[in-house]
C-alpha cells in the first residue's frame, strides 16, 4: 500500500484505530476523521453531508486523489423494543449509520471516478442479515448499508473502483463497552455466544479491511464478508 492515500472514518478508536495502524503499518498515508478530537485526527460528524464532502476534497487538494476509504463510523444506537421505542433515537442511529455511509461513500467515489481507481469497504454488522431484540434501528441501518455497498459496486465497477463490506460479529472495542454499560461479564456474555466463544478483536476485523482494500482482492467487489465468529453460520 505504499505510496496510496486513504480516508478512515472513526479512526480515532476501536475497529477504526487498527485500521488506521494496520494501513500505516503497510505504508499508507492515512487521514483519520471521527467525531472524537485528538492528535492527528480530523474533526467529522459523518451525518453531516457538507463536512464530509469538504474533507475528501481537501485530500484531494493536498494529496491529489483518494485511493482507499474505509467507513467505519457508526453507532450501537439505544436498547429499546420496537413499540417502545423514540422516534429520536431511531433517526440518530440511521443518520450515523446509514446516512453518514452514504454520504461518505458518495464523496470518497466522486474523487475516486476522476483518476479511474480505488477501493472502499464499509462496516456493516452481522446485525445487518439478521434480526436483533430491542437494536431494530441498528439492524435496519446495517441491513442498508448492505444493499448500499452492493449496489454502488456494480455502478462503479467498470470505472476500476471496489465496494465492499466487512459484517463484524461482537467485537472488542470502546463501542461495545459502552453499550455493555462498562460490565465486563456481560461483555464476556457477549463473546460466549458466537459458535468461536469470544469477542473478536479490533485487529482481526481491520486485517479482513485491509486485505479487501489490497491488490490481492483484485476481483472482489459488491461481497460482504463476515467476521463474526461464525455467527452467520449458524
Amino acid at each position: 500500500m505504499r505510496g496510496k492515500v486513504a480516508l478512515v472514518t472513526g479512526g480515532a478508536s476501536g475497529i477504526g484505530a487498527a485500521t488506521v495502524a494496520l494501513l500505516a503499518a503497510r505504508g499508507a498515508t492515512v487521514v483519520v476523521a471521527d467525531l472524537a478530537t485528538g492528535d492527528g485526527v480530523v474533526p467529522l460528524d459523518v451525518p453531516d453531508e457538507a463536512a464530509v464532502q469538504a474533507l475528501v476534497d481537501s485530500i484531494v487538494a493536498e494529496h491529489g486523489r483518494l485511493d482507499l476509504a474505509a467507513n467505519v463510523a457508526g453507532t450501537p444506537g439505544v436498547y429499546a423494543e420496537v413499540a417502545d421505542s423514540a422516534t429520536e433515537t431511531w433517526r440518530h442511529t440511521m443518520a450515523v449509520n446509514l446516512d453518514g455511509a452514504y454520504f461518505c461513500l458518495r464523496s470518497e467515489l466522486r474523487a475516486m471516478r476522476t483518476t479511474g481507481a480505488g477501493a472502499v469497504v464499509n462496516v456493516a454488522s452481522a446485525a445487518g442479515q439478521m434480526g436483533v431484540p430491542g437494536l431494530a434501528a441498528y439492524s435496519a441501518s446495517k441491513h442498508g448499508v448492505i444493499g448500499l455497498t452492493k449496489s454502488a459496486a456494480l455502478e462503479v465497477a467498470r470505472h476500476g473502483i471496489r465496494v465492499n463490506a466487512v459484517l463484524p460479529g461482537s467485537i472488542r472495542t470502546p463501542m461495545l463497552r459502552g453499550f455493555a454499560g462498562g460490565d465486563a461479564e456481560a461483555l464476556e456474555k457477549m463473546g460466549r455466544r458466537s459458535p468461536m466463544g469470544r469477542l473478536g478483536e479490533p485487529e482481526e476485523i481491520a486485517e479482513a479491511i485491509v486485505w479487501l482494500l489490497s491488490d490481492a482482492a483484485t476481483y472482489l467487489t459488491g461481497t460482504c464478508l463476515e467476521a463474526d465468529g461464525g455467527v452467520a453460520a449458524v
